[in-house]
């Protein structure tokens, strides 16, 4: 296969193939790298497997997924660890990087043995889902990470602050007279961890950040000098609070941390322009039915997103308010440089920025069909995608033979 004519290559071939693709009015980028997404395997693989969600990110242009470890058990030994790369090297249609546990069982208590768990092949170290409560533990953490040039990454919640919240805590949910949590449970966490990055001289890296004050005390930490980074998910940039009211208390609006308003959805873009936030990262979080087939407050957090990240991504650049070019440098570069990982010189991604599709789950490679956008139209698709040199998704194809 030959693509010519795109718009940053003039021709690029894959392989030994001599089939030619006219590529005019499509872009070739490099492949996307998402730093956090849930693979569920081991353990929940009913709603997710490696093989899955490495076919989900294919379809999304992602060609390296750094996966959490909250499977069970969690990657917190290196015999686990082994075992998702074994798997992934068996099974994955993209590179799988592991991100190995803070602390033992995800329980914030104990350390794992970190520098064996990097050894190994874990590129960061997350407890996701659990914020690592003790401050002295987390201190411990970073300096231990840090030690080896490894960055830790934390899910900013104050768990006292939002014990039994549904949404974010404001006039919509108390109009629908749901539970709150509050933007303030994720600002404390994140002016602790950056208190902490300071103190040690570490690096901390901010998950899904969501409010508007987060993004503040990350830009006012880096005009300092801290060692912090940030990264933002599509849902947060693009939804709000409301899509719960206008969704008639649809569960696949609950994601965690929640949606919140569109003050903080603008102040979240701003952090993008301006370089407070580093990357785009999706915290695909894919679900089976039964999750989600209950009362909101019951229902489990997340959405399934990867193959639409880039759809909706889009539609702030046709809207005017972030660069296409800005978009894809947090979509790669941006991604490697908080890991530190080198973006890879043989994946591509083929992109249609203007063809227009709609989200039909029915068609998802992923297990997880929880998302809010079905039947939504999107503006901006995914093409093609090469992995290590080879084709591990070609729309162009599917499109030819319907």
């Amino acid at each position: 296969m030959i693509l010519t004519n795109s718009r940053n290559r003039p021709e690029l071939r894959v392989g030994d193939s001599d089939e030619i693709v006219d590529c005019r009015g499509l872009v070739l980028v490099p492949g996307f790298v998402d730093l956090h997404s849930h693979l569920r395997q081991p353990g929940f693989e009913h709603r997710e497997t490696i093989a899955t969600g490495t076919q989900a990110a294919a379809a999304g242009g992602f060609t390296t997924v750094c996966c959490m470890p909250n499977t069970e058990p969690p990657i917190d030994n290196v015999g686990t660890l082994r075992y998702v790369l074994d798997v992934a090297q068996r099974e994955a249609a993209v590179r799988v990087l592991p991100i190995a546990a803070v602390t033992r069982g995800r329980a914030g208590r104990e350390l794992t043995d970190m520098a064996e768990l990097a050894a190994a092949g874990a590129v960061a170290f997350s407890d996701d889902g659990d914020p690592v409560a003790s401050s002295a533990v987390m201190r411990h953490a970073l300096e231990y990470a840090g030690s080896f040039e490894r960055v830790v990454v934390d899910h900013c919640e104050d768990r006292a602050l939002t014990k039994g919240a549904a949404m974010h805590e404001g006039l919509v949910s108390e109009r629908l007279g749901l539970p709150g949590w509050p933007a303030a449970a994720e600002a404390i966490m994140v002016a602790r961890d950056v208190a902490l990055a300071q103190a040690t001289g570490s690096r901390v890296h901010v998950a899904h950040l969501s409010t508007a004050g987060s993004v503040d005390i990350v830009r006012n930490a880096k005009r300092r000098g801290v060692r912090v980074t940030a990264e933002v998910t599509p849902h947060h940039l693009t939804l709000t609070d409301e899509c719960v009211e206008q969704g008639a208390y649809d569960a696949n609006c609950k994601v965690n941390p929640p949606l919140r308003t569109g003050r903080d959805a603008d102040a979240l873009v701003e952090g993008l322009l301006d370089g407070t936030i580093d990357a785009i990262a999706t915290d695909h979080a894919p679900h089976a039915v039964v999750d989600k087939a209950v009362e909101f407050e019951q229902a489990a957090f997340g959405i399934s997103n990867i193959e639409t990240a880039f759809g909706q991504l889009m539609g702030l650049v046709h809207d005017g308010r972030v660069p296409f070019d800005l978009v894809i440098d947090k979509l790669t570069t941006g991604p490697c440089s908080v890991f530190g990982l080198a973006l890879p010189d043989d994946d591509w991604v083929l992109l249609d920025p203007d063809a227009e599709w709609t989200v039909d789950t029915a068609s998802f490679r992923s297990r997880g069909r929880n998302t809010p956008l079905q039947g939504m139209m999107l503006r901006g698709r995914v093409m093609l995608t090469i992995c290590r040199g080879a084709v591990v998704y070609d729309a162009l194809r599917e499109a030819a033979v319907a």
